[in-house]
């Protein structure tokens, strides 16, 4: 009696392990978990309503969180982007007063749309300068970004002489009117804020999963300098981060503006480290190469979800803080345990010189033909 084998090769499955499995799930547990215990905490918490109020607080951090992810899948750092929120919350609040030409004797009063576009413009140009030093002056991203953001709140500040900008709802008679529509008006009951946050999300999902720039960003975060011997333009991939994440930060910042109808200079502060909390919380790791815009989502929900829901309960902002800094601490454990560290390079031994004679300094040693 003989016995046949299949030709085709019998693949062997790694074997099944539930600590993995909630290891990389922990920021989905982690939000479910929020939702049930401040459920059974507050009849309030999980009403229709209070969940679009805490998805449009969602909508500011998470933008942010996704710019921030592009520049820690490259291996750097952007602290600037709480300033620059501000800062373009304060360019749309000053160009919704007028600005007067006073060579024309006119004031020039943009439209909304016009705002808008200049507003992201000044988050790109903040960016694109964190870009050049990081990418061309080799300025560690930490203390470039660190400067910009001093750089940014200050401008902020000396356009407004530290005062806000209050009602910046428009006048008619200007027609510059339609500012609180990014804060304020829904579409089929949801605020425009999450529908530019989905859309957003999904625009940068695509572009890391499909698109030859999210393999060369991954690839350049992983390895730069064997990314750069492949071929990947790493420079032009490492601006192109800073800027995206200028522009993110630039429109949170419009939609915060519109949300509360004015526009401080100290708008966002300490917004950076939310948006660096989120980005770890959803599993990315801060050495570059490793993350998704879907963990990060994940990660600005259970902040939000979490925040809002201490403050539901009644709980101190004192204790916020301790419960907040504990959650990215133990992030951080997670991601190390997830990762680990970089192995460090291994010496080698130096090899001993080949056999034979070698070429004296008078005679120097001929090509091999």
């Amino acid at each position: 009696m003989t016995s046949s084998t299949s030709a085709a090769p019998q693949r062997r499955g790694k074997p099944f392990s539930l600590a993995k499995l909630l290891l990389e799930g922990r920021a989905f547990l982690a939000l479910i978990l929020i939702v049930i215990v401040f459920s059974v905490l507050s009849p309030n918490y999980l009403t229709v309503e209070n969940v679009l109020i805490m998805a449009s607080h969602v909508a500011v951090y998470a933008l942010l969180a996704l710019g921030m992810l592009l520049v820690i899948l490259n291996g750097g750092i952007d602290l600037s982007v709480g300033s620059t929120l501000g800062f373009t919350g304060v360019i749309a609040g000053y160009l919704m007063q007028g600005v007067p030409i006073d060579v024309l004797g006119v004031t020039f009063v943009p439209s909304v749309p016009v705002v808008v576009l200049l507003s992201c413009a000044v988050g790109a140009l903040v960016g694109l300068v964190n870009g050049v030093l990081v990418s061309r002056f080799k300025v560690a991203p930490f203390v470039a970004t660190l400067g910009m953001l001093y750089v940014v709140r200050g401008c902020a500040l000396l356009m407004t002489n530290g005062l806000t900008f209050n009602d910046l709802a428009g006048d008619e008679a200007l027609g510059n009117t339609g500012f609180d529509w990014l804060g304020f008006n829904r579409v089929l009951g949801v605020p425009i804020g999450v529908v530019i946050m989905a859309a957003v999300a999904i625009v940068l999902g695509l572009l890391l999963s499909r698109s030859r720039f999210g393999r060369w960003l991954y690839a350049s975060g992983g390895n730069e300098r064997a990314a750069e011997l492949s071929g990947v333009p790493v420079k032009r991939v490492k601006v192109w981060v800073y800027v995206v994440s200028g522009i993110c930060a630039a429109v949170a910042g419009l939609i915060l503006a519109s949300t509360l109808t004015s526009a401080s200079p100290t708008a966002g502060n300490t917004y950076e480290l939310t948006a660096i909390a989120a980005v770890v919380i959803g599993g990315a790791a801060l050495t570059g190469g490793r993350g998704t815009v879907r963990g990060t989502m994940l990660g600005a929900f259970v902040i939000v979800f979490l925040s809002d829901g201490l403050v539901i309960v009644g709980v101190s902002a004192y204790w916020q803080m301790v419960f907040m800094g504990a959650v990215i601490v133990v992030a951080v454990l997670l991601n190390t345990l997830q990762y680990g560290r970089r192995p460090k390079p291994v010496p080698t031994a130096p090899q001993a010189p080949a056999a034979g004679p070698r070429p004296t300094a008078q005679e120097p040693a001929r090509p091999r033909s």
